[in-house]
Formats: structure tokens, C-alpha cells, sequence
């Protein structure tokens, strides 16, 4: 019998590591999504640059996380023996592989909002900073318990902030962080002319559209595998993963008026939403929630190049910042019982956590990037930003010129 209940463990331990090994492999693969999709959106002058950052970033991103970011969010270190590390059959190190996927989107989303502007150095500093300190800090207060604040929550309001897969503790502090980075940036350099928007067309709608797929994809990892064990994987999340990019696609095709731009962002926007909720809500409310989402996207996009004047290049702070903090605030309706959901949830709890995400990554943004500002300086100069990032930085454009 125990040598039974010994190969049963055995079991069991090795399938939650493969399962969570393909999770943090999707999720991996989902740094492709965003640098194609930035590829896309950029003019062809900057679109090795889009590249290069994206994965120079994730690298710089795992060593911040291993050797800080994931003590700062869990207390667990890995300067231990491998005899230690292993045990579980090293479900301990695929845990943070996983979680350190989702720790590199910070700087991917941020990547999008600055291009074809940002110095190179610098912003791989900035990624040091946030991955380490910033974006540790929050994810360690909400999935870990931290400090006391989701036991305070759950006391005064009958539950702690409720984010499954990250809308606010990654997207929209990504898309906050992205915020502060691009205000102290400034616009591009004739993007804006006698106060009217100057049209900065994306260099390939293939290389959008393709991003875009490839995201949607591995985003069934980013939700269905934050289940982190086998025993707890729930097809409502899949789903309803399915349903809220689906809402998401038809209302951006509606509102978007068939603009390929909104189209391929729009099933992005409503993945951002349901991260937060897919294990709690309907299939109708996720569909409701990608619905809101697609067209918030929309309008927010609109309003920040148009009325405010904001040159968020790929638009990273309506898509993961606005969306974001829309699908921590959509947990808290849909994931009642009366509309549906599996309840368990507070309205009030999710107002106040989506709050504090928003007020953590904007403050950290600006303290981050304004010291860089001050003693680095983040911007390329007005000749390199003529000439593009890519001959400017890494002296080789994207297409021969032979």
C-alpha cells in the first residue's frame, strides 16, 4: 500500500510540473505576440529595434526575477543546492519559470507604448527596476498575501481582491507603468502638427495581425494553467477565455468600423479583461466583459492620440491599462451569483485592489523613469529618432538595402 500511495505522489507531483512546464512555455511563446505586434504597428525605420528589445528585455527580466523580484514577492530563494531546489521533482523552479513569464510582460507591454523613441540602455535599467522591485511588490501583495492587505479585505468586506490571472496585477500595472514612461518621454517628433495628429501608418498588417494570433493563442496558458496544478484546472476558464476574446473581436469590428488596427486588438483588449474573473463568471458575462473591453479600446485609443494628445504608440495604456483595471472591476459584477458566476467575490474588494494596482504602477512609473530621465536621459536625440532605432542603435535596418 505505501509503495501505491508513494508511486501515486510520484504521479501526481510529476504531471502538476508538466503542466505547469506547458503553461510557462505558452506563455513564453506569447513574447513573440508582442514583438510581432509591435513590429507591425512601428514604422519599418524602428522594427529591429522592436525585436531586440523584446527579448533583450526578457533576459534581463529573468535574472531580475531570480535573484530578486520572486524573493520580494514569495520569500523564496534559489540560492539553495539543486538536491534542494528538485524536490517535488521541481515543480518549486517551473512555478517560476511560469510566473516569471508573466513578470517579463511588464516591460513587453511598456516596450510598446515608448517605441521609436526610447534609448535602448536605459530602458533595460528601467526593466531591472520594475521586474525586481516594482511589479514584485503588487503581485507579492495580492497572490501572496503580503503585508496584511488582502486578510484586511477579505474581514472589512467579506473577500480578498479576486485577480486569477493577472488583469490588474500584470496588464494594468504594465499598462499604468507604460503611462508614466511615455508622458515623461514626450510624443514622437511630428506626430503632432499645428495640434493635429500627423498619421504614423503601421509598417506591416501581416506582422499585426500575426502578433496579435499569436498572443490570443498563448493566452489559454496565461489563464487555463494560472490554475498551477492539475487537480485544479477548470474548463469555465478556458471558455471563458474563449468568450471574452470572441466579445472582444466583434465589438472592436463594429465600433473600430472595420479598421484592422482596432480588429487585432480588439480580441486582445477583451483577454485583458477576463484574466482577472475567467474562474468566477459565466460565459455570457465574459462575453459581456471582451465586449466592453473591445470597445473601450476602441474609444480609449481614439480619445488618447486624438483629444489628449498621449503618443502611445501601440496604445498599451487603453489595451492593458484601461482594460485592465475594467476586468478587475468586471470581477467583482460578474462574478456574483445573482449575474450568473460562482460568487465568492467583492465588489468593493475589487474597486479597492484595481485602485491600489493603478496607484503602485503610476507612481512607480514616474519615480522609475524620472530618475532615469534625470541622470541617463531616455529619449534618443532628434537625429537618431529621424534616422530610426534601428540604424541609430543597433546600426542594421530590417530590410537590405542592396
Amino acid at each position: 500500500m505505501e509503495t501505491i500511495n508513494s508511486a501515486v505522489e510520484t504521479l501526481i507531483q510529476g504531471s502538476n510540473t508538466l503542466f505547469i512546464l506547458l503553461g510557462a512555455v505558452m506563455v513564453l511563446a506569447m513574447h513573440a505576440g508582442f514583438a510581432f505586434l509591435e513590429v507591425g504597428t512601428v514604422r519599418q525605420k524602428n522594427q529591429v529595434n522592436a525585436l531586440s528589445k523584446i527579448i533583450s528585455d526578457f533576459a534581463v527580466s529573468a535574472l531580475a526575477y531570480f535573484f530578486i523580484g520572486y524573493w520580494v514577492a514569495y520569500g523564496v530563494t534559489f540560492l539553495q543546492p539543486a538536491s534542494v531546489l528538485t524536490a517535488d521533482h521541481g515543480y518549486g523552479l517551473v512555478k517560476f519559470f511560469f510566473l516569471l513569464t508573466f513578470a517579463a510582460a511588464i516591460p513587453a507591454i511598456i516596450s510598446g507604448g515608448i517605441a521609436e523613441r526610447a534609448k535602448f540602455g536605459p530602458q533595460i535599467c528601467a526593466t531591472v527596476l520594475i521586474v525586481a522591485f516594482i511589479y514584485p511588490f503588487f503581485e507579492g501583495l495580492i497572490w501572496n498575501g503580503n503585508f496584511g492587505f488582502q486578510a484586511w479585505l477579505e474581514a472589512s468586506f467579506g473577500a480578498p481582491f479576486h485577480d486569477f490571472a493577472g488583469s490588474v496585477v500584470v496588464h494594468a500595472v504594465g499598462g499604468w507603468l507604460a503611462l508614466a514612461a511615455v508622458l515623461l518621454l514626450g510624443r514622437r517628433d511630428g506626430r503632432y502638427r499645428d495640434g493635429r495628429l500627423v498619421a504614423f501608418a503601421p509598417s506591416s498588417i501581416p506582422f499585426l495581425a500575426l502578433g496579435s494570433w499569436i498572443l490570443v493563442i498563448g493566452w489559454f496558458g496565461f489563464n487555463v494553467m494560472s490554475a498551477q496544478t492539475l487537480g485544479s484546472v477548470s474548463g469555465l476558464v478556458a471558455v471563458n477565455t474563449l468568450m471574452a476574446m470572441v466579445g472582444g473581436t466583434v465589438a472592436s469590428l463594429l465600433v473600430g468600423r472595420n479598421d484592422p488596427g482596432f480588429l487585432h486588438n480588439g480580441p486582445l483588449a477583451g483577454l485583458v479583461a477576463v484574466c482577472a474573473g475567467s474562474d468566477l463568471m459565466h460565459p455570457i458575462g465574459a462575453l459581456a466583459t471582451g465586449a466592453v473591453a473591445g470597445a473601450l479600446f476602441v474609444w480609449a485609443f481614439t480619445a488618447t492620440q486624438v483629444k489628449w494628445k498621449i503618443d502611445d504608440v501601440l496604445g498599451v495604456w487603453p489595451l492593458h491599462g484601461l482594460c485592465g483595471v475594467w476586468g478587475g472591476v468586471a470581477c467583482g459584477i460578474f462574478g456574483q451569483q445573482a449575474l450568473g458566476g460562482l460568487g465568492g467575490v467583492s465588489l468593493v474588494s475589487q474597486l479597492l485592489g484595481t485602485v491600489l494596482g493603478v496607484v503602485v504602477a503610476l507612481v512607480g512609473g514616474l519615480l522609475v523613469y524620472g530618475v532615469l530621465k534625470a541622470s541617463l536621459g531616455i529619449r534618443l536625440t532628434q537625429e537618431q529618432e529621424y534616422y530610426g532605432a534601428d540604424l541609430s542603435i543597433h546600426k542594421i535596418g530590417a530590410v537590405s538595402q542592396d
